[in-house]
């Protein structure tokens, strides 16, 4: 865990979230299927103005409606609550009546007159002999409300199917001009301009948009659990909020800069600036952005004004780049640490040491024999495998520990600062796509098992975050790293299988199998890699 000192931005408690319940109500039409939604009164307290599902917040009284409500027997109190609180918001709402009568006819018209929106909802039911069909509503999304917003609710996206006959008719006090529309016309609406709508709705909308008929969403929510749970953060790009969800790129360095929802981190990528992550670090992209490197290579600083700093990969032989580091750290930069020899990190450390007054030792991994000409690197001193560099004073103190990862490249080592438990990952994991393992210097056994190796590491020091040589700060290292092992694994499977169907073919018959889902622009890129499974294939006797 990051120690709160090294926090930039103070501490604070977000707003606790109010639980709540929304209900995408489904109808299937000869265009497709079309989901209910309404606008809200311009005058709410959240979302004013924004097309919504109709819903709201759960009142005690519908955990204590149970006996008024049918349900599935795999559907929990919980479940059965929130199902009711839906079904109770879209007939306040919308004068929609999710409910039956007990010989099993559903509610109609007659029924819906009978009722007034604005007394006790479960009550009048019970007097008509009417039960709640919660057992037809099933749980499709939870969103917590972003950290950073005054009023925050904890909302289970609850899906069911329209009753037929029935049409909505909005309170005209909260809700406002309700309106059937296909997701992918509310979303083509939203981004013309004239549908407005907040971030969950539409990144629901997106997910639903997928989904052709009412009884395909329904049979994939009968799991009883989300398909999907999120807690949104924003940042800034080009200079206006941004928000993102768990498995979005920038949402892991969000979560590291901000993690209470201050909305104050720029995520443009940019060369001339350096950007603070922690008081203790800084990150400097190099000017080098392209098909291989991303929007560029990652330099990073480590350390305060009273330690001084440890500099890793200072990058490609850039002069800007090498003295705004070099500025960056005041000139104060103690030591220089390479995660291993390829020409976008290594090239940088002996300039860089030539700034510094006192000649900071270069330190990694000397490069091997298979290594590229223009990857040949040799340090002023090799890390040790489990060694543990620092730089200390004023009492606070940064420290990083090597563990050897060969598999990129044959001297790839990333780094953990264990006082934050921080993984600088090198380009052994990257943020935005995976990296290319190149024989003979790059090993695909060996790119696996370091994966195995830095996954033990995170176990033991707890890391969350991993600070990678390309793309932002990726968070859940744990999960990042079983992912990019399952995506290899799975690449893996298609390679063997590519090369069972063409039994005499080489790579570039094989290719077009097993990279069917990258454009064919990057399979030469992508034949490196193939080479490398091909070669652990062969080695493993799994052909």
């Amino acid at each position: 865990m990051v120690r709160p000192s090294q926090l930039l931005h103070a501490q604070r408690e977000p707003v606790v979230p109010r639980p709540a319940a929304t209900v995408l109500l489904l109808r299937d039409t000869p265009g497709g299927l079309e989901v209910l939604m309404t606008r809200r009164s311009p005058s709410a307290s959240f979302a004013p103005s924004a097309y919504v599902f109709p819903g709201g917040a759960i009142d005690p009284a519908d955990a204590q409606a149970h006996d008024a409500a049918a349900r599935r027997p795999t559907q929990g109190d919980a479940g059965l609550t929130q199902a009711i609180a839906a079904i109770r918001e879209s007939f306040e709402e919308l004068g929609v009546l999710l409910a039956r009568h007990a010989d099993g006819r559903p509610a109609g018209a007659q029924d819906i007159a009978r009722i007034e929106r604005h007394r006790p909802f479960v009550e009048q039911c019970r007097a008509l002999g009417l039960t709640l069909a919660a057992d037809q509503v099933y749980v499709l999304a939870h969103w917590i409300t972003d950290r950073d917003l005054p009023r925050r609710f904890d909302v289970n996206f609850l899906v069911a199917r329209m009753p037929a006959d029935q049409s909505p008719v909005a309170d005209e006090a909260e809700q406002f001009e309700p309106v059937w529309v296909r997701p992918a016309d509310a979303l083509a609406r939203h981004e013309a301009g004239n549908f407005f709508m907040i971030f969950p709705t539409i990144r629901t909308l997106e997910r639903l948009a997928k989904f052709e008929t009412t009884d395909t969403v329904l049979q994939a929510c009968a799991g009883e659990q989300p398909l999907w749970t999120s807690c949104p953060r924003a940042g800034l790009l080009s200079g206006a909020e941004a928000r993102y969800m768990e498995h979005e790129m920038p949402y892991g360095e969000l979560a590291l800069v901000s993690p209470d929802g201050h909305v104050v981190h720029h995520l443009d990528w940019c060369s001339d600036e350096p950007v603070p992550l922690l008081k203790n670090v800084t990150r400097l992209t190099a000017p080098n952005p392209g098909v291989m490197t991303g929007p560029g290579t990652n330099s990073y600083l480590v350390g305060d004004p009273a330690t001084g700093y440890i500099a890793i990969d200072p990058g490609p032989n850039e002069p800007e780049h090498i003295e705004r580091l070099w500025r960056a750290a005041g000139g104060a930069v103690r030591m220089i640490v390479c995660t291993h020899s390829h020409p976008d990190h290594a090239p940088g450390a002996r300039p860089l040491q030539a700034l510094c007054a006192h000649k900071p030792p270069i330190l990694g991994l000397p490069s091997g024999p298979n290594a590229r000409p223009m990857s040949e690197f040799t340090p002023d001193r090799a890390l040790r495998d489990g060694e543990v560099i620092a730089v200390e004073g004023a009492g606070v103190r940064h420290s990083l520990k090597a563990i050897y990862t060969p598999g990129h490249a044959a001297n790839h080592l990333c780094l953990v600062l264990l006082e934050d438990a921080l993984l600088f990952s090198g380009d052994h994991i990257l943020n935005g796509s995976t990296t290319v393992v190149d024989p003979p210097d790059g090993d695909m056994t060996a790119y696996i098992d370091s994966l195995d190796t830095l996954a033990a590491a995170c176990a033991t020091y707890g890391i969350e975050f991993i600070l990678p040589a390309h793309g932002h700060v990726l968070g859940f290292a744990a999960h990042a790293i079983a992912h990019l092992k399952a995506h290899r694994l799975k690449r893996e499977a298609k390679v063997m299988a590519a090369m069972q169907a063409r039994p005499h073919g080489a790579l570039d018959d094989w290719v077009e199998l097993a990279y069917d889902d990258v454009p064919p622009r990057m399979w030469p890129v992508a034949k490196r890699s193939l080479l490398a499974h091909v070669q652990r294939i062969e080695s493993l006797g799994l052909s």
